[in-house]
């Protein structure tokens, strides 16, 4: 989904800098911009965003190459069957689903003030109520499984974008948290045996990419008037749902500070 909405934006015109751990996807993406004569706005900086180090240098990488934002999308999510630490000491999915989303949306906030109508685009699971905030462990060292991580992530995604909005209600950002459904948005980043179940399911039950992404870039062209908006395949989500709670969004996001002293 990252890709389509790069390439849409590229075709518009705009300038478009991505970032993604797969180096022979970065240059795919780069040899496909120059086919229709983007080759000098479009970028691609490699980096692992499960390390903080990575966050930051992107972030450093970014202002070099930009000196306003008018977009930041957030799409990276990994399954990981496994339970794995980052070398930062995060469970991986949270590291991926959330700290990094936390790192850059903060640590580009003073790039996307400077654009006309500045959007963070959050893509995730907003609409699911299931899975929780796992607060006394949030490595999730006792009966890890992969759906727990993921729902885990999902929770913490979405209020990331609670508090994010909370503490930047005079900012022009706009935060966008959207759930654009079961999309077939490929399977680079899965291992077998989940590649092929992952590829059957997809051709079976999923939307394409194109389809999917139509309507964040609606919203993200023409964004709500509010700090936090909140869409389910381009329904509106109740704000007052349990999974975007004010209070638990500001703990978060203080346990969080706290974490990345």
């Amino acid at each position: 989904m990252g890709k389509g909405l790069a390439m849409h934006y590229l075709r518009q015109g705009a300038r478009v800098t991505v970032t993604g751990s797969h180096r022979a996807r970065g240059e795919q993406f780069l040899e496909e911009a120059a086919r229709f004569g983007a080759a000098d706005r479009a970028a691609f900086i490699q980096a692992d965003l499960t390390k903080l180090a990575d966050n930051r240098r992107v972030i450093g990488e970014i202002k070099a190459r930009h000196s306003k934002l008018d977009g930041l999308v957030l799409t990276a999510i990994r399954p990981y069957p496994r339970r794995t630490l980052t070398p930062d000491g995060f469970e991986s999915t949270f590291a991926l689903y959330y700290v990094s989303r936390f790192v850059l949306s903060y640590g580009l906030t003073d790039l996307l003030e400077q654009g006309e109508h500045p959007v963070i685009a959050s893509i995730g699971g907003t609409g699911i109520t299931k899975g929780s905030i796992h607060w006394d462990d949030l490595t999730l060292s006792h009966r890890y499984s992969l759906i727990r991580a993921m729902l885990q992530g999902g929770r913490a995604n979405d209020l990331l974008g609670v508090a994010y909005a909370e503490n930047h209600k005079q900012g022009k950002t706009r935060f966008l948290l959207f759930h654009p459904g079961y999309t077939n948005s490929g399977t680079n980043h899965v291992k077998q045996p989940w590649k092929t179940i992952m590829r059957l399911m997809g051709g079976l039950f999923a939307q394409p990419v194109e389809r999917s992404i139509r309507p964040i870039i609606r919203l993200m062209d023409d964004p709500p008037p509010q700090p936090l908006s909140a869409w389910d395949r381009g329904r509106p989500v109740d704000l007052s749902l349990p999974s975007l709670d004010k209070a638990d969004a500001l703990k978060l996001y203080e346990l969080t500070k706290h974490l990345l002293e």
